[in-house]
């Protein structure tokens, strides 16, 4: 049997054990506002990390959920590999698994974050212990997990973290949501996310309506304006996705509130469009309403290397002799923390994780024997880098 059958081998004895890791890291309730809860997560897969004999360090953030780096190998004087990924979720309410627990029906896992990305989690640590089982040491393994991956970092620094701790990777793997038909990310667009208000003047449309300054219509106007900014033949695209304001229907508001959502492939970009979004901001629809922006997050984009591409064919190789599919490489929308490692100039493949669907909704799914296969492929893949 060679090294590679070990390592599988490895896998299929530990399925038992890699379900129930699985099941006990969905049913920590850790969604990104969810500050104990995270840091709870943080802080129990960081002690499987250190039983594995990884060099691991938590990093604290007063506001966010906390970071975990942990390494295996000589991480700094030889190449080494990074495996990343988060272990917050959308889902906020502490009372989530209670409502949705893990479940498994007809070989599909459901419950909050089953898909995004407790099962990429479960499956990157098992293939590290496949790969220890089999005494790989070929390069060092840097592991880092985000918890605050879900609202883009915007109360911390890890984006700046990430980066240094990147400097220097071989190669970096994102074992983010996996797709259905074995789709791999080499390229994201970027996220970048800012609040809009308006204050105008409150009056009563009955008895005063010429002395109101209706803060709603002036957003009305600006949202028009901005979502023409959508080019999609640059990959931008705008979205204002909240809208709030007034109190009452026989007043005009004094107040309304929109946030906006902006996707965009180039970081060069985000400066024009800031200027934009300032112009808009600064123009009078509506005399005596006033505005204001306010950055809410911004994730940058994962630029496509060439050097990403020549990964991507190694894994498409590897995936192919083992029969485990024939994946191709795609970009997408939603953003995800392999723009870092791209920023640095790693080699990166991203959606390694558990094959699914239909993320950040009640209905996310993901499919079992893909814990199993992908933890496998990545055996395989360390091995023939």
């Amino acid at each position: 049997m060679d090294i590679k059958e070990k390592a599988f081998g490895y896998i299929d004895e530990h399925r038992d054990g890699m379900m129930k890791m699985w099941e006990e890291l969905v049913m920590m309730d850790s969604g990104s506002g969810n500050k104990p809860g995270v840091d709870a997560i943080v802080a129990k897969v960081a002690g499987i990390l250190e039983g594995m004999g990884g060099k691991t360090r938590i990093i604290e953030h007063e506001n966010a959920g906390n970071m975990l780096v942990s390494e295996f190998g000589d991480c700094k004087n030889k190449p080494f590999v990074i495996f990343t990924g988060h272990l917050d979720t959308v889902f906020d309410d502490p009372e989530t698994t209670k409502k949705r627990p893990f479940t498994i029906k007809d070989g599909t896992a459901y419950g909050p974050g089953a898909l995004d990305m407790k099962g990429g989690v479960t499956l990157a640590i098992h293939a590290l212990q496949a790969l220890q089982s089999v005494g790989f040491d070929k390069y060092g393994v840097k592991v880092i997990l985000a918890g605050d991956e879900e609202v883009g970092h915007k109360h911390s620094d890890f984006a700046g973290k990430m980066m240094e701790e990147a400097k220097g990777a071989a190669y970096a793997f994102n074992f983010e949501t996996g797709f259905m038909d074995d789709s791999l990310v080499l390229a994201r667009k970027g996220v970048y996310c800012f609040a809009m208000e308006a204050f105008g003047r409150g009056a009563h449309v009955g008895n005063a309506p010429e002395e109101g300054r209706s803060a709603i219509k002036e957003l009305a106007y600006k949202i028009l304006d901005i979502e023409a900014l959508t080019d999609w033949s640059k990959g931008l695209n705008l979205n204002v996705g909240v809208i709030e304001g007034g109190t009452v229907h026989n007043s005009a508001p004094a107040y309304a509130k929109m946030i906006v959502d902006m996707r965009f492939t180039d970081p060069a970009m985000l400066e024009a469009m800031k200027a934009k979004f300032q112009e808009i901001n600064d123009k009078v629809y509506v005399d005596g309403v006033t505005c204001k922006m306010t950055p809410v997050s911004l994730m940058q984009p994962m630029v496509e290397l060439e050097s990403s591409k020549e990964l991507f064919e190694l894994v498409k190789k590897v995936y192919e002799e083992e029969g485990f599919g024939s994946p191709k490489a795609i970009t997408v929308g939603g953003g995800s923390d392999s723009a870092y490692t791209t920023m640095v100039g790693v080699p990166t493949v991203c959606a390694m994780g558990v094959k699914g669907g239909r993320n950040h909704t009640v209905d996310e799914f993901a499919n079992v024997e893909s814990l199993f296969m992908r933890a496998k492929l990545m055996c395989a893949v360390m091995l023939a880098l």
